[in-house]
């Protein structure tokens, strides 16, 4: 009201007004009169507010009722848990590793949970001691560059900035990382020193899985190692050999409403018919694919462009960022899986969690059919884990087969061999499995409670919001390849993707979608110079890079140097974005094109060798120019290379040792001045 009546007042404010005494007179008395109005308004207000604030205290109270249910501590009492699993999980694999700890508790009298830190207020670590023979387990994966994964960000967060006493918390911490990461397990080293510096007690060392080698391996060698500590520092014994235990019943729905069914949607039932924002990883936008053109002119790869739709969606991004999507397993290994198992796949079923406190109702929405499960929520290309071999085991009738899945279950090292040849280097996935092994023959329900949910997979953005608000870019490759047993196995997403036909009604053309954010990006000031190294499909991000640069220069920004490091295998087989690059080059948006054909010549030339051919003016960029270095493809050797080559660079043009020219480039990654969009 103020704000509104300081404006109609503005004209009574001049004092040397030559107006009449009678006008004053008349502005007397509507001052007066406003005065009484607006007095007897406020009066009103005030009045009429307090009668309204009665009813709003109890809402208060309903509000801050639910935070109990937010304790660990207090769900671990009212279930007699003393062990809980927590899990940092981004591709549902810790998830996995928790899940699985927490079943083996029981073995020694014990009973766990797996609990989703996101789901918790992790403060409440400081009373686990409340509860006897209390132990805390942390299962964290590292994302990206040394990043916690989405569901664990509140719990780094509050990790920083805790001063909290946490000396009567027991803890231990279960790694997940990649070695060809530049931060290997950052977050599993985190959390465990950061627990300690809190004042908890660790009672088993460290584990670091590397994914890069074997994970699996990785996490029973550590697994086998702190059960035992476990029993020591708790004074308890193992009650018995390992037992498959049920964690879902299932119920068959002989008589359902087909539109209570789930027929894919991740999260909100009939989210797919029924689209609401904001779009995320529970609720995936259906975007419609506008078009799919292959980008190589020749060679046995397929490599691809995509166009997302998503206009009306509200969906914001900027260059750089991922875009997630939801793929479908192939439906010819969903019905071969069908017919192995003598099941019909069209049955209507529910997998309802045993334990009624659990937060996880079901392993995947339900009620669905088993086709609906194979199909979208269950990984069935990958090969199992042990622990999936170990509970089918029971299930083969022939004795040498249930003796073959039991051993390559176990710890001991003839039974790891196996499972690292017969599964993991054969990728023998479980169709694979259920046909080299005819007298296994699982319950179709139990398959599908052991099997891992399928994924979304993540692929950097190639355009710019700037150019294209209303449409989102992907440049992918198929993956396709013949196993050690003459099997064709095919990329899950990247065949889906393929197939999709643009602007066609139905399922055929939509792809379920949303957008990660992510740290990979251009400078504020588009005058600072960049440096982009993308081989392959690690050019995508920089097509949105320099669709952005040109776009600038267009609002008459100045726009600095804009440099690419491109490679590929053959200039005339597989050269993407050929004709794109060469019109930014032409409008002098793209100020250097350095492309390196690496088996178009005797001898292999890979984007490194340009590096190295350009170093004085790579030098000038970065120490003169204080350009920005980005890096994207694959993190095992070009990743590692290109960083090679830049440690040469500033060695011989800095004149410096080789330890502190990498200090140099690592102080460049802590500025935001060298980032990595890498895969391995």
């Amino acid at each position: 009201l103020t704000a509104m009546g300081e404006p109609s007042m503005d004209p009574a404010i001049p004092a040397a007004d030559s107006t009449a005494q009678q006008d004053s007179l008349f502005s007397m008395m509507d001052v007066f009169l406003i005065s009484l109005i607006t007095g007897l308004f406020t009066y009103w207000f005030f009045f009429r507010k307090k009668k309204e604030e009665v009813p709003d205290l109890p809402k208060m109270q309903s509000v801050a009722a639910p935070v109990r249910d937010s304790s660990f501590i207090e769900k671990m009492k009212k279930t007699g848990r003393n062990i809980v699993v927590f899990y940092g999980s981004q591709t549902g694999t810790a998830e996995e590793f928790a899940n699985r700890l927490s079943k083996d508790a029981h073995r020694y009298g014990l009973r766990g949970m797996a609990a989703d830190p996101e789901e918790y207020d992790l403060s409440d670590l400081s009373r686990l001691s409340e509860i006897d023979k209390s132990l805390a387990v942390f299962c964290m994966a590292t994302y990206g560059e040394g990043d916690p994964t989405d569901n664990a960000q509140d719990f780094y967060d509050w990790l920083q900035e805790a001063d909290a006493d946490l000396s009567g918390l027991r803890f231990a911490v279960f790694g997940l990382g990649n070695k060809t990461y530049e931060h290997f397990n950052a977050m599993g080293k985190y959390v465990d020193k950061r627990l300690e510096e809190l004042g908890g007690q660790r009672i088993f060392e460290l584990g670091l899985g590397d994914d890069d080698g074997n994970l699996e391996e990785d996490f029973i060698t550590w697994r086998e190692q702190f059960w035992p500590a476990v029993c020591e520092h708790f004074g308890v014994e193992a009650t018995g050999e390992e037992s498959s235990i049920r964690q879902y019943e299932l119920v068959v729905h002989t008589d359902v409403n087909m539109s209570k069914v789930y027929t894919g949607e991740m999260g909100r039932l009939k989210s797919y018919e029924n689209q609401k924002p904001p779009f995320d990883a529970k609720n995936p936008f259906l975007a419609q694919v506008t078009e799919n053109r292959k980008l190589n002119e020749g060679g046995e790869r397929h490599l691809m462009h995509l166009e997302l739709d998503i206009s009306n969606s509200k969906i914001r991004y900027e260059s750089g960022d991922h875009v997630a999507v939801y793929p479908a397993n192939d439906s010819s290994l969903v019905n071969q899986i069908g017919e192995i198992l003598g099941t019909d796949l069209d049955t209507v079923m529910s997998l309802n969690n045993l334990d009624e406190e659990s937060n996880k109702k079901h392993p995947f929405p339900c009620p669905t059919s088993y086709r609906t499960a194979l199909t979208y929520y269950l990984d069935i290309t990958n090969p199992p884990r042990t622990n999936v071999l170990y509970e089918l085991a029971q299930y083969a009738t022939d004795s040498g087969e249930q003796e073959r899945l039991r051993r390559m279950a176990s710890s001991a090292a003839e039974g790891k061999e196996l499972y690292l040849s017969w599964v993991v280097e054969a990728r023998r996935n479980i169709l694979a499995i259920l046909q080299d092994m005819p007298s296994l023959r699982p319950p179709i329900d139990h398959l599908c409670e052991l099997l891992p949910r399928l994924q979304a997979r993540y692929y950097s953005i190639a355009s710019s919001s700037k150019v294209h608000p209303n449409s989102i870019h992907i440049c992918a490759v198929t993956v396709e390849y013949e196993t050690k047993t003459g099997r064709l196995n095919k990329g899950v997403a990247t065949s889906w993707l393929k197939s999709k036909v643009p602007e066609q009604s139905g399922s055929s053309s939509l792809v379920p979608m949303y957008v990660r954010k992510s740290q990979f990006r251009l400078p504020f000031k588009p005058s600072t110079p960049v440096i982009m190294i993308g081989p392959g499909t690690g050019i995508a991000p920089f097509i949105g890079f320099i669709q952005e640069r040109a776009w600038l220069k267009q609002q008459g920004k100045e726009v600095g140097e804009t440099v690419l490091y491109y490679g590929c295998r053959h200039e005339h087989e597989d050269y993407l974005y050929r004709e794109e690059l060469a019109r930014f080059q032409k409008e002098g948006v793209l100020t250097q094109l350095n492309v390196a054909f690496s088996r178009d010549q005797a001898e292999k030339v890979y984007v490194q060798h340009l590096l190295k051919k350009n170093k004085e003016n790579v030098w000038k960029l970065v120490n003169e120019g204080m350009a920005h270095i980005y890096v994207c493809g694959d993190a095992r050797n070009m990743a590692r290379d290109v960083q090679n080559t830049f440690y040469e660079i500033v060695s011989e043009f800095g004149s410096m040792s080789q330890p502190q020219a990498v200090d140099y480039v690592k102080k460049l990654m802590t500025k935001g001045r060298y980032s990595l969009d890498v895969w391995s």
